[in-house]
């Protein structure tokens, strides 16, 4: 099984150290798919998030400070009840790492937030790991972790 590390740099590594090709088609798709969970997620539009996830009692979703959100229906209303309460949200990324396995692709990196809640101006950075697989020839976002 081969385990595959994009860095910023462009560097591409095996589990074994050995430098290896893979395509920049394909992390790019997956930077794609990150994209555009991140604009979804500024726009607070729920049915641009919708299209950005799988529909399924398989994913998974951990705000900060939130417990674990299972299954599509959860984590849908999670995304609703922040949208709710936010007038804006704009993202920097930063230090994002895209791994790929297979048809599965993970995404770690810094959100840097600029947001309005409840009425209220912030500035934070949350440490967070985005999880995508491979539907239908898709990224599609089934895992994300954010951790203040």
């Amino acid at each position: 099984m081969r385990f595959l590390l994009k860095s910023a740099n462009r560097t591409i590594f095996t589990k074994a150290g050995w430098q290896e090709t893979l395509s920049d088609g394909e992390i790019e798709h997956v930077l794609a798919a990150n994209r555009s969970f991140y604009e979804a997620f500024g726009s607070l539009d729920i049915g641009e998030m919708e299209k950005v996830w799988e529909h399924s009692n398989d994913v998974l979703c951990v705000h900060p400070s939130s417990d674990i959100i299972a299954g599509w229906p959860d984590v849908r209303q999670s995304w609703v009840d922040i949208f709710y309460n936010t007038t804006l949200m704009h993202f920097n990324i930063t230090d994002a790492q895209v791994q790929i396995r297979g048809d599965c692709a993970w995404v770690s990196c810094h959100e840097n937030i600029s947001t309005v809640l409840d009425g209220r101006a912030g500035n934070f950075t949350v440490r967070t790991t985005n999880i995508f697989a491979k539907v239908d020839g898709e990224w599609k976002m089934v895992h994300h972790h954010g951790a203040g």
